[in-house]
């Protein structure tokens, strides 16, 4: 019985999404839509879209389609939404961008709204705006450098207790592990190691579900990705619970952490976040801190381990910070600011790899780019890949070469892994912080040897080494 009415369920879908297809299809108010197809009912490209990314080339979707129809904007239909025009190259970022809360609006799928709820990347308009501005008094360069000697010691007893003594290591779920760990400590104050662990289990059965098809049934990620999501807010809620009593009797700082912080800073409005705010603003912060870094770490290793005069070049910038510290004695703000071609390093690595494969956007209203017509309601994709492998804004664009960041660095919008505009990454300058504080911790101590060179690259959603990028560590 229950297979028959999920059967049901799926071929009702089906109809009603190829009746809202032909809608889009013969909607005679918009003739000159963009050129592109739009696939099967209600899947439309979402398998290929998914595909590409599993098989480690997640821009042959976007490249494909330019190259097929429109190097600047095309058609398609992605996780269910039948209208989707994807946007490209530096003009189309710079359009999006610039226009955003005129034009068009941000939007994320139904497996992103309901997985992340009311939060911070869901928010929209002027709502939107007064939340990312009241957590950036937390997140802004400023604030976070108060938190760099906690990065720096726990980033000395993760690799102290995973990598020392050890002859090969798998860096993929070490360097999870410890971006977790970090952002547990410094968004929520949780540091028990067996709480640590067993939320970041459930933290990667519901990383599965955020970019999928959202049928809500047993079996599917998307069905597993929820649950995992309720588990995880039911850990959280009671931390904030215990917060607040906490808070009311003197017994914790006001600033401990990002949850503190939420709880007793209003925004500009004098409005305060609920409960539930709080709570999804602190699941989707403790995701971004957890798969988006860990991934650029990741393959920030993979290329130094590859690529021996990047690291040599590297470990000489860090040890003129390493011989320059006491014993004992701490990063700060001052060593970061000397990280120049480490980060240069770092973004290189982005512009390969992004960590975020692109966000959705909304039509408010209709308009024109590039003499196309975007209907409101459609939906607006954009990717890093459009540009970040363009050998017309990075020549030789294959090629890692981190000098591309040294002065003014890349053209505007051709380099955007961490989006742009308004709704720009807000933890931008903490994920930067805390890379090169491990990144500093790690050469002080290896430097290291790929097992497998040709190991493949999955996107599932971000950057995953399908063996775990096994390395020998080689100890100074």
């Amino acid at each position: 019985m229950e297979l028959l009415f999920l059967s049901i369920i799926f071929v009702a879908a089906l109809i009603l999404s190829c009746i809202v297809l032909l809608k889009y299809k013969c909607d005679r108010g918009h003739p000159n839509l963009p050129p592109g197809s739009l696939g099967w009912p209600f899947i439309g490209e979402t398998l290929e879209f998914i595909r590409s990314s599993q098989k480690g080339s997640p821009e042959s979707f976007i490249k494909d389609r330019m190259e097929k129809y429109d190097n600047r904007v095309f058609k398609t239909s992605l996780l269910g939404e039948p209208g989707v025009a994807v946007f490209c190259g530096a003009t189309g970022n710079k359009f999006l961008f610039s226009n955003e809360n005129k034009l068009v609006v941000t939007w994320w799928p139904k497996s992103v709204n309901k997985l992340f709820q009311t939060c911070l990347i869901t928010t929209k308009g002027e709502e939107g705006r007064r939340m990312r501005k009241m957590l950036m008094t937390f997140l802004n360069p400023e604030a976070l450098q108060r938190y760099i000697g906690t990065m720096d010691t726990i980033a000395q007893q993760h690799l102290g207790s995973h990598w020392e003594g050890k002859d090969v290591v798998k860096v993929f779920p070490l360097v999870k592990m410890f971006t977790f760990q970090l952002a547990c400590c410094l968004f929520a104050t949780i540091t028990e190691d067996e709480k640590i662990a067993r939320l970041s289990q459930v933290f990667n059965v519901f990383l599965k579900g955020i970019i999928e098809i959202p049928l809500n049934f047993l079996g599917t990620r998307f069905y597993r990705a929820v649950k995992a999501a309720n588990m995880i807010r039911g850990e959280l809620q009671t931390i904030l619970e215990q917060r607040k009593v906490d808070l009311e009797h003197n017994n914790a700082p006001r600033t401990q952490d990002l949850l503190s912080h939420m709880l007793v800073t209003p925004d500009e409005s004098g409005r305060f976040l609920t409960e539930k705010e709080i709570v999804n603003n602190i699941l989707v912060l403790l995701f971004a801190g957890h798969d988006t870094s860990g991934s650029t770490i990741t393959m920030l290793v993979k290329y130094l381990g590859e690529l021996p005069h990047v690291y040599d070049k590297l470990f000489t910038e860090q040890r003129e910070i390493i011989v320059s510290k006491k014993p004992g004695e701490l990063l700060n703000w001052d060593d970061i600011g000397k990280m120049k071609y480490s980060w240069n390093v770092v973004s290189e690595v982005m512009r390969l790899s992004p960590p975020v494969m692109g966000t959705f956007r909304e039509a408010i209203c209709d308009f024109t780019y590039a003499g196309y017509t975007i209907p409101k309601g459609w939906k607006m994709y954009w990717s890093p890949f459009s540009t970040h492998k363009d050998s017309d804004f990075f020549p030789d664009s294959t090629n890692f070469d981190p000098s591309r960041f040294k002065g003014e660095g890349p053209s505007p919008y051709t380099y955007v892994p961490f989006g742009g505009g308004p709704r720009m990454c807000i933890g931008k300058e903490f994920a930067r912080l805390e890379i090169l504080v491990f990144l500093h911790n790690l050469v002080k101590r290896f430097n290291w040897d790929i097992l497998f060179p040709d190991e493949k690259i999955e996107i599932d959603p971000m950057p995953t080494p399908a063996k775990g990028l096994p390395i020998r560590l080689r100890p100074h």
